[in-house]
Parts: structure tokens; sequence; C-alpha cells
């Protein structure tokens, strides 16, 4: 990508946010602007702050570029780092070099420090904030629209996040694989989705929540246990999988008890095959008063597990368990 030749140049910057890959983003976005393809080699220096002292760092900007307008030196993950270096850093920040660009990327910057107070005369400190869960499909669309020119549908960003969980990392990276599994088609539907990355998913919850309707709750633990058991990642995604198969039965049912034609439910929620007959047996063994409760719990445990307060496994096993227990004394 070519710099900005327009953009005044500052000879600090701080970026600062808490989620490591729109950090990480923002990060190459202003070396892009600082540099052009042809000067990284020459003039881009990313050292390891935990392996680098201070006096190297200052050494490098200070250094006059070769082949290229500035030098740029980026600390990644530079907490510790300041911590350790703050009386040069301050030194520094009175008197950076004139050709040298320090970025500094961390997790937190207390406003209140001298190194705080003196940026604004040097530098500019750029913050980052966190996607709301609202503004995670928006996100999941906006990437596939300008990282590889596709059309993601709304409802199939809807049910990425919903698999995929809340972290823009992992929710960027499903949709580069998505991008590359529809090769040149330019939309990337739920079909895509659900056959990619919530197919095996899904399926998991559908077979638990199967054993759950047919009375045979411990046959669902031990299939939960099983998923645990084959499938590390299980315990983090198995929520999204759950509240996405409970929310497709919750709609099924109020369409269903509002009269619409079980032909119809089954179009609109894209319910087809040899599923379809297991599915419609299961909504009518639970009530929406149980599904209600599921889905909000499911949404608790989630919260619980991002916060620490909850073993997700354990969790989700007692979920199981209580909702066999409720259609059991039904």
């Amino acid at each position: 990508m070519a710099k900005n030749k327009n953009k005044e140049v500052s000879c600090i910057y701080v970026i600062c946010g808490k989620d490591a890959h729109l950090v990480g983003k923002q990060c190459e976005s202003l070396v892009d602007s600082l540099l052009g393809d042809d000067e990284r080699d020459m003039a881009l220096f990313q050292p390891d702050p935990d392996k680098v002292d201070c006096v190297t760092v200052l050494d490098e900007l200070r250094t006059v570029p070769f082949l290229a307008s500035r030098r740029v030196v980026v600390l990644r993950g530079a907490d510790k780092f300041i911590t350790a270096n703050r009386p040069l850093l301050e030194r520094y920040f009175e008197e950076p070099s004139k050709s040298g660009v320090l970025v500094l990327v961390v997790s937190k910057w207390q406003k209140s420090t001298k190194l705080a107070k003196k940026l604004p005369k040097v530098g500019e400190l750029i913050e980052v904030g966190d996607l709301k869960p609202a503004q995670l499909p928006g996100y999941a669309v906006e990437r596939a629209k300008t990282e590889h020119s596709k059309t993601l549908d709304r409802d199939a960003a809807a049910a990425l996040v919903e698999f995929v969980g809340d972290d823009p990392g992992k929710l960027a990276s499903e949709v580069d694989k998505l991008a590359m599994y529809v090769d040149e088609s330019a939309k990337i539907s739920l079909d895509d989705v659900e056959t990619l990355i919530g197919k095996s998913r899904a399926f998991n919850a559908f077979e638990v929540i199967d054993l759950i309707t047919s009375g045979n709750t411990a046959g669902a633990v031990e299939r939960l246990r099983n998923m645990f058991v084959h499938d590390p990642s299980a315990e983090y995604t198995a929520v999204g999988a759950f509240a996405y198969h409970m929310r497709k039965m919750f709609n099924a049912k109020v369409m269903i008890e509002t009269g619409v034609p079980i032909r119809q439910v089954c179009g609109k929620l894209r319910i087809f095959g040899k599923n379809q007959s297991a599915f419609l047996t299961q909504i009518k063994k639970v009530g929406l008063a149980q599904l209600g409760s599921a889905i909000r719990e499911l949404a608790h445990i989630d919260l619980s597990m991002k916060t620490g307060g909850m073993d997700g496994k354990v969790a989700i096993e007692q979920l199981v368990f209580k909702l066999g227990m409720t259609l059991k004394n039904r």
C-alpha cells in the first residue's frame, strides 16, 4: 500500500486497545501510511519488546534512514517495555528524532503519567475501541467486502458470529476461509457458513438436544462429554451452537403456534432433509417457556465464561441435565 504523502507525520504514535486483532489492524494501517512497500525492508524495525533494550531502540530511531524518507520502529505489546524504561522514554519524548517514528502498541495507556502528558506535544494517541456484539455481523460483512470483494449475506454474518463467538480475530479468520471456500462466487451465503463452519457444531448440538427430547438425558450428557473430548475448542463453540439451534426451535414453535403451515416454517428456517422429521419432533416435545429459559441461560453461561466466572463444560452439562429433567417432569 502506498503511503499518504500529504499526511502530517508525528514523531511518536501510541496505539492503545484491548483487542489484539483490531489493534494489530490499526498498527498495520499506520505503518502502511508511513512507509511504502519498497521502503519496509530498509526502514522498518520491529523487535520483540521483551528481548530488546531501550538504547538499541533509540539508536535505531536516530539512525539516518537509507533509501527511505524515515525510519519506523514498532514495538507491539510494549506495556512492560514502557514500564521498565520510563525515564529514558521520558527524555526521548522531550527531544525525539526528526527522521524516526516510534510506534508503541499497548493494551493500556495511563493518561496521568509524565509520558502521557508529554505525548500530545510530539505525537498522537490512537485509541482502538472494542466491537460491541451488535457490531460484529457488520464487521464480518465489511471484511468480506473490503478484503475479498465478496458479499456476505446478513443472515450468514449473524450465523457466523453465533458459531464463532465475539472474537474479531477469529471472526476475520473464518471470513477469510469462507472467501476461499466460495472461490469465484461473489456471494457468501448462509448455506456456505453452515456447511463450512457450523455444520459439525450444529449437528453435535442437534444430536444432544434430540437425545434430551427423546427422554435419554444420560445419553445426551455422554454425547456432550464426547464432544469435549474429541474437540478441545467445543467448550467455547458449544454455547453458540446450542443457542443457534434452540433459537431456531423457538422461532419454529412460535410460527407453528400462530398458524404458519409446517412446510412454510421449514422453508423459512431452512430445515430440510432427513433432520426435518427429528426437528419437528423436538419442537413438539419442548415448550416455549423451556426454550426461552434455556436460551437465557446460554446467554448467561456465555457471559460468565468470558468474565472467567464459570467453567463452560460444567455449565453446559448442567444445562443439558436440567433441561432433560424439566422435560421428564412435564
